[in-house]
């Protein structure tokens, strides 16, 4: 069943179509149909200069993380995405990315540039919200 179906099933409370109906289910199809044929052509043709990045629906859901522990030394900087535990007491290692000192300086422009909006459009952020302050020894243990 398509989405014109669907929809005109669901304004109907049932099958029976009426002329209208029909219309949504034209419209629909045609949308379908060009939903799809753009999105053959995104996969199939890349625009030059522009990279394509495949990423199943695990990663685009991401992951939420309460505390990065940033290390560096002369060659990389890594940042260890962390979630604590609601009890405090406990926390689990996300993810570990590693970066060149050129990336990570990106990432903190970027970041800047993006919490400027952020608050230009939403008012200033609260670094910590009352009672909310991580543990102060955070270690990794194995």
């Amino acid at each position: 069943m398509g989405l014109g179906r669907w929809l005109a099933d669901k304004v109907n409370d049932g099958p029976a179509a009426r002329p209208a109906d029909e219309r949504i289910v034209r419209a629909c199809g045609k949308f379908e149909a060009a939903f799809r044929e753009r999105n053959e052509m995104d996969q199939q043709q890349p625009v030059q200069g522009q990279v394509q990045i495949k990423a199943d629906e695990k990663e685009l859901q991401g992951q939420y993380s309460n505390l990065v522990m940033i290390h560096h030394n002369l060659e990389e900087f890594t940042l260890n995405f962390i979630y604590i535990f609601p009890n405090g007491t406990q926390g689990k290692l996300l993810t570990s990315t590693i970066v060149s000192p050129g990336h990570a300086k990106r990432i903190w422009r970027a970041l800047g540039e993006n919490l400027a909006r952020y608050e230009a459009q939403f008012g200033n952020i609260k670094e910590s919200p009352e009672g909310n302050i991580p543990p102060p020894n955070v270690g990794f243990v194995q």
